[in-house]
């Protein structure tokens, strides 16, 4: 266990590079991207009507995933779901409202609205450039920024990112948000949940591409459902504090200082800030992880791969309103840790059947993320060092996990956030780059919709 006084000065440390210089840099980049896209697509977001027809009418046709077939078009957005859909949807939120304040929610609607833009082309790019090794159908950023951008150091420097990033300290953060939703119930110590955890996602992920897609596809809508039911029955308890939610959400994106955020320290840059970061984190978009579950999906044309996603970024979007309704209707303490008071917010409608709501919630959405986020890391080790390197990983997986669940919590967040820019700016050059043949399957599509 890491030193307490060291891991509050690492985390000073940490806070100040990401607000002073690599928070900026994430700012830039993805609403650049995000705006860019949007424009050039000519608004694909306005696509999103006939994607959700055509990707739940996709739902309920019956295909068995392989490793050498890939997955189903739906199976593919569970996963990506499952990435998406986790501790960035609940604690991510609360911790973007405790630390920028309301406005902050402001923010992470804009940059998941553009992100929506900039997932389509990361699907459709994922499909474009995607290869079979070794039984695998198998794609992603790696391969795209390899053979489309035609930079190996670029897609060696991401494909080793990302292992890292998603595969150890991505995996670290969920599986600490899952110790302290537990422990908050039960009292437990956060290294058993570690270890009982670790033995789960261990049977899960010995299955292969096969188990991840069946257990994706299974869990994600349930758990989606169950939360979004959960959350509607606070926000409806708590009905006369909707209006002035929003308020405080339009007013702190602009003028934190007026709703009371002056004595906390908070800023438009702050509100900025973690807005963006926490979008970044719950919908991944221009972050280049879900189009490793995009480019196994077996589809006619690549287009119909980024219609999926932008149902994928949608539904981020619903969950972390919620999310952020939920926390801001029923007045929870924003002096609380970003865990408490995602528990506590239910907590103040349900009592102590509320906390563990939470905690269950919490549980089932972190661990489709363990799943997906090692899926896409699986994805770049093979592409590192082929199939020999798999067994190992998932070892060190099921360790990181234990690690994961005694960590200081804000160290684990800062520490993400750190490490997302690795990941963003090698995707982020090669969407740019190759964004012509996105914007070929774009008019593509919108000309086969008019028919």
């Amino acid at each position: 266990m890491i030193d307490q006084s060291i891991q509050d000065q690492l985390i000073e440390f940490l806070r100040y590079i990401n607000n002073t210089y690599l928070g900026p840099i994430l700012i830039v980049a993805l609403f650049g991207t995000g705006i860019y896209f949007t424009i050039r697509l000519r608004f694909v977001q306005k696509s999103l009507d006939q994607a959700i027809k055509k990707t739940f009418a996709g739902a309920f046709v019956k295909k068995k995933a392989t490793q050498a077939e890939g997955m189903s078009s739906f199976q593919a957005l569970a996963t990506a779901v499952a990435a998406q859909l986790g501790t960035g949807n609940i604690i991510g939120v609360a911790t973007a409202i405790v630390s920028g304040g309301p406005g902050a929610v402001f923010w992470l609607w804009i940059s998941t609205f553009l992100g929506m833009a900039t997932n389509f082309s990361e699907a459709v790019l994922a499909q474009l450039y995607r290869t079979k090794e070794q039984g695998h159908v198998i794609g992603g950023p790696a391969y795209y920024i390899q053979n489309g951008l035609g930079s190996k150091f670029l897609a060696v420097f991401f494909a080793i990112s990302i292992v890292v990033v998603l595969g150890l300290m991505g995996i670290a953060v969920q599986s600490n948000s899952i110790s302290i939703a537990i422990s908050n119930i039960v009292p437990i110590e956060p290294i058993y949940i570690g270890i009982a955890v670790a033995v789960l996602i261990g049977f899960i992920l010995i299955g292969g591409i096969t188990r991840i897609a069946s257990f994706a596809e299974k869990v994600v809508p349930i758990m989606a459902f169950l939360y979004f039911t959960g959350g509607m029955l606070v926000i409806l308890f708590n009905y006369k504090e909707i209006l002035p939610a929003f308020e405080s959400i339009f007013v702190g994106a602009f003028s934190p200082q007026s709703i009371g955020g002056g004595a906390l320290g908070l800023t438009v840059m702050k509100a900025v800030r973690y807005g963006v970061s926490r979008g970044l984190f719950s919908n991944e978009a221009g972050m280049g992880t879900t189009p490793h579950a995009h480019a196994v999906a077996q589809v006619k044309e690549p287009y119909e791969q980024g219609m999926t996603a932008l149902v994928g970024v949608a539904t981020n979007f619903v969950v972390c309103t919620l999310s952020a309704l939920i926390i801001l209707v029923s007045k929870t303490n924003l002096t609380h840790s970003a865990a408490d008071a995602a528990q506590a917010s239910f907590g103040l409608v349900f009592g102590h059947a509320g906390f563990i709501f939470v905690g269950v919630t919490l549980f089932f959405f972190s661990l489709t993320t363990i799943v997906g986020w090692y899926f896409f890391a699986a994805q770049n080790l093979r592409y590192l060092m082929g199939e020999k390197g798999i067994p190992y990983y998932r070892i060190l997986v099921m360790v990181i996990v234990v690690l994961g669940s005694i960590l200081q919590v804000d160290l684990v967040w800062e520490l993400t956030d750190t490490l997302n820019v690795f990941l963003v700016v090698p995707n982020v050059i090669a969407l740019l780059v190759l964004s012509p043949e996105v914007i070929k399957q774009a008019k593509l599509m919108k000309s086969r919709l008019k028919k």
